[in-house]
């Protein structure tokens, strides 16, 4: 009796946990790695295309590359594998194709009836005896249709002449060989099945996946990112990504980006654009949201002026613990953000009327509901000055043990706050996100067994 393999559709292996023999994760699967066989690669046509490896995230970020025949079992959520890993970072060649990166959401045809489909999922299968993985199976729907979000439904189907009859945005599953137009280029590639393997990434982790994409691809899931994510998606990527995405977007869509971002980001971003642009941004922009970041944009980049952030949680003397606490839940809040509020007269929103104290997150842990947080306000604590230097900032944060602190004006207005995770943004070397996301080369010939070490595996031609 013959044995069936089963096959695996790549949506389910996004993100999933790569262990090693002895049952250690060593990363998270990002991507795979498939050389198509077209008429040029000396393969027939038609061919199911070879399944060179996975693109396997490690430590501190680094992306590299695992050869298919080093993975010993994928199930259970998991992939297991078996030898070392090459730490070399992964360099995509130009004979590869990225699975999830490239191919979800691509429009082809289906070869018997023309018909265009979209491609929502492919499924690969190890060859029977051998290491060896192919893709074997596409998930498509008929027409335009979007993502299929939580488990796919798959019908399995061959496309038949005139189409069967079948609905406009049907679902089904068809041989690799009942589709064409994987080779071709296409211009104006949808992102929403791509986005749904990866919905559940933090930021940062997105961030990773848009930087190692194709400068077109890149524009493609950066256009189809709603605003909120993508501007928390900018925030967590180097410069050049920043200015080149947002480069691309209308511009219109531009400024809504800007007024989503955290303000300090947004004034950061700003400030490397031509100035006409930088202009006509901020008169795109809602009125509210363009002074606060012309405001930090007053001040020179490393003080404590150009660091803070213009919405810490600001209370009215009178507010209750109880009213806190509801305000410190808020999930949009970064946890340093939420560490602690300040007290202040009004107006509420920055510049504050005079600022009174701070009332840490567990001194409104330890009070009943009903305190007034005027009566626990920490007012010995000195704030900073927005003209203070970045040594400053570092110092006072130490000194006092704090992931924030307030920066007064001279009138004794609250500006803002300045939260430890933007002090070390700015005490890491300018390049820090772009090193984080490459990992650092290694010196050829310092390639030790017994730290993981392997030679480079020839990914095939």
């Amino acid at each position: 009796m013959a044995v069936v393999t089963p096959r695996v559709f790549v949506s389910h292996l996004s993100g999933v946990a790569v262990f090693d023999p002895n049952g250690d994760q060593v990363g998270r699967v990002r991507d795979l790695v498939a050389m198509l066989r077209t008429k040029g690669s000396g393969s027939r046509e038609g061919r199911p295309p070879r399944l060179l490896g996975l693109v396997v995230e490690v430590a501190q970020r680094r992306r590299v590359f695992l050869p298919m025949t080093r993975v010993t079992g994928v199930e259970s959520g998991q992939v297991v594998i078996t030898g070392v890993i090459n730490m070399r970072r992964f360099e995509q060649r130009a004979s590869e194709t990225l699975v999830l990166g490239e191919l979800l959401d691509r429009r082809v045809r289906l070869v018997e009836t023309g018909e265009e489909v979209t491609v929502l999922d492919i499924g690969i299968i190890q060859l029977p005896a051998r290491r060896d993985w192919e893709i074997d199976k596409v998930f498509v729907r008929r027409g335009r249709g979007g993502a299929l979000r939580g488990k796919f439904l798959r019908r399995e189907a061959s496309p038949s002449k005139g189409g069967g009859g079948r609905r406009a945005g049907e679902a089904l599953t068809v041989e690799w060989s009942a589709v064409t137009g994987f080779s071709l280029e296409e211009h104006g590639q949808g992102a929403e099945n791509l986005l749904a393997t990866f919905e559940q990434l933090r930021p940062a982790d997105l961030a990773g996946v848009l930087h190692h994409l194709s400068p077109k691809r890149r524009a493609e899931v950066a256009a189809a990112l709603d605003d909120d994510r993508l501007a928390d998606v900018l925030e967590e990527l180097p410069e050049d990504d920043q200015i080149e995405i947002l480069g691309k977007l209308k511009e219109q869509r531009r400024a809504d980006v800007l007024e989503a971002m955290d303000p300090d980001d947004a004034a950061d971003l700003l400030s490397e654009l031509p100035e006409e642009e930088k202009e006509r941004l901020l008169t795109l922009m809602r009125p509210e949201d363009a002074a606060d970041v012309r405001r930090l944009m007053a001040y020179e980049e490393r003080t404590a002026g150009g660091l803070m952030t213009t919405e810490p949680i600001v209370l009215r003397p009178d507010a209750t613990v109880a009213y806190a606490l509801a305000r410190v839940r808020d999930p949009d809040l970064s946890p340093a953000l939420a560490a602690q509020i300040y007290v202040c007269r009004p107006p509420d929103e920055t510049p504050t009327g005079k600022f009174l104290g701070v009332v840490h997150f567990q001194r409104l842990l330890r009070d009943p509901p009903f305190t007034l947080v005027s009566s626990i306000a920490d007012t010995d604590l000195p704030p900073l000055p927005p003209d203070a230097g970045l040594p400053e900032v570092t110092r006072h944060l130490a000194t006092y043990n704090l992931v924030s602190a307030p920066v007064v004006d001279d009138s004794g207005a609250l500006l803002g706050a300045v939260t430890v995770d933007d002090v070390l943004d700015h005490l890491l070397p300018d390049d820090w996100r772009e090193t984080e996301l490459h990992g650092e080369e290694q010196p050829a010939g310092e390639r030790p067994e017994e730290n993981g070490w392997a030679p480079e595996v020839d990914r095939g031609t």
